[in-house]
């Protein structure tokens, strides 16, 4: 083979070798500077969830003695809910009272009034009696009506009271190891100190 014909060869080997080396050394800045930013985009920064506190609200005597306008809505805020039958109950029982005697006496009223100023008796069943009676039946009937309107305010009362001491209560923490115990013991006696007498120790734990 002749000289320049293996100058040419040469070359031409040289040139693809610097190729090559070209090549790897822009593939790997290539992967220099690829690869970390794929890396980063991969990488999710998540903020911290922030929990917020759960601020409970104390228990408020004063609502519920509010809210006990209504009876029994006081007792419900509370947690008492199963007294509402009892205050309706009794709310309920008064009030037939209160009622049928302010009837009665109304009916009493007219009936004597009627009569003293000269009209004929119409109230059903007591035509026959004197005016005096109907007018102590009246009196009974109006005293009686007065009383049942006092305990009907107290009954009332006695609800916004109950909401508002138990409001109070709410928060009250009573301990679970209640107990009642009874055992023999020996106690001094006031004459003989020296001489225990047998007796019974009563223990309360709360």
């Amino acid at each position: 083979m002749s000289e320049p014909q293996c100058d040419n060869l040469t070359n031409a080997s040289s040139a693809r070798l610097h190729l090559q080396h070209l090549l790897r050394t822009l593939f790997f800045l290539v992967l220099l500077f690829v690869f970390p930013f794929a890396h980063c985009q991969q990488v999710r920064v998540q903020s911290p969830v922030v929990v917020e506190p759960v601020v409970q609200q104390p228990h408020n005597p004063t609502k519920a003695l509010l809210l006990s306008l209504l009876p029994g809505a006081g007792q419900v805020y509370n947690g008492q809910a199963w007294k509402i039958p009892i205050i309706y109950g009794a709310l309920g029982g008064v009030g037939y009272f209160t009622y049928n005697y302010y009837t009665q006496m109304k009916a009493f009223k007219d009936e004597y009034l009627l009569r003293v100023n000269g009209g004929t008796p119409q109230l059903a069943g007591y035509t026959g009696y004197p005016n005096t009676s109907i007018y102590n039946l009246y009196q009974s009937n109006n005293k009686n009506f007065q009383l049942f309107v006092i305990i009907t305010a107290a009954v009332y009362g006695l609800n916004l009271i109950d909401a508002y001491v138990f409001g109070h209560l709410y928060d009250f923490q009573v301990s679970d190891d209640l107990s009642l115990n009874l055992s023999p013991s020996l106690a001094p006696v006031a004459f003989a100190p020296l001489t225990p007498a047998p007796s019974l120790q009563l223990t309360f734990r709360f």
